[in-house]
């Protein structure tokens, strides 16, 4: 499973500090410690912690890549940040993230494709986040259409059936759940499937045994990808036993070390 760490967006304190600071030490080591922690990519995002966000996720991608290798998943909700970002990526770019509305995808596809960048795309559309396994399949099936038209292959495309926290609406990952295994059904090769994992325990008092529990049952559904924690050590361990029991690794009575190494 894809793990794109989530630790170096503007939301988080340290990293807010960081970039009002120009300190990149404090970001070369998150982006340290994530890979070291199994992340084979890492989210980038601003947030709010700068009012000139083109410079900011610059400062902040000349720091990750000073320190590790990892594949950058570049976020934003400005338009304006991906092409200067995409062009600055050394190795092959996500671009976190388009949704089904006709807009978005007309900017984003053709961005994609000119930088041989994979993109995550939320079922959300003109009407909103939808409320049903259905709508979400539906939307789905129009980004994926739209991608293909677009030259972008399915195996390029991140499908995101949308996670919202199960404190205000305790019906949704059940939908959630149901759409990720129907989402691996709509081509072959089949689009990948994330989902932005802490999403799901916002406002509650039990964060790491929800997102945990979460992560376990969309493993079994087909999610395979996912933007979470790689520095909590048992959402991690428990990623891994979860691809072990599917068979997706060998067992050895050290296998989350073998996975690790």
């Amino acid at each position: 499973m894809l793990v794109i760490g989530e630790r170096i967006n503007g939301m988080f304190r340290d990293v807010r500090r960081a970039i009002q600071r120009k300190d990149k030490e404090v970001v070369r080591d998150l982006a340290r410690r994530q890979v070291e922690a199994g992340a084979q990519a890492l989210d980038v995002n601003v947030g709010t912690a700068s009012d000139e966000p083109v410079e900011a996720m610059l400062w902040l991608m000349e720091a990750i890549q000073e320190a590790v290798d990892a594949r950058l998943c570049i976020d934003s909700a400005k338009e304006v940040v991906f092409e200067p970002a995409l062009e600055a990526c050394k190795g092959r770019p996500i671009i976190n993230s388009t949704t089904g509305a006709q807009e978005k995808l007309d900017f984003f596809l053709p961005l994609a494709q000119k930088y041989d960048a994979e993109l995550i795309a939320l079922t959300i559309d003109e009407a909103g986040v939808p409320s049903t396994t259905e709508a979400r399949v539906e939307i789905a099936m129009r980004i994926l259409v739209a991608a293909m038209e677009q030259g972008l292959s399915p195996d390029a495309l991140y499908i995101d059936p949308v996670v919202l926290p199960v404190s205000a609406l305790q019906d949704q990952p059940a939908c959630v759940l149901e759409a990720i295994g129907q989402f691996r059904q709509l081509a072959s090769p089949p689009p990948h499937v994330v989902v932005g994992l802490s999403n799901i325990s916002q406002n509650t008092t039990r964060r790491p045994l929800i997102n945990r529990t979460m992560l376990v049952m969309a493993i079994a559904h087909g999610l395979d990808a996912a933007v979470m924690d790689p520095l909590d050590t048992e959402l991690m361990d428990a990623m891994i036993t979860a691809e072990l029991l599917l068979n997706k690794h060998l067992y050895c009575d050290s296998f989350l070390e073998a996975y690790r190494k």
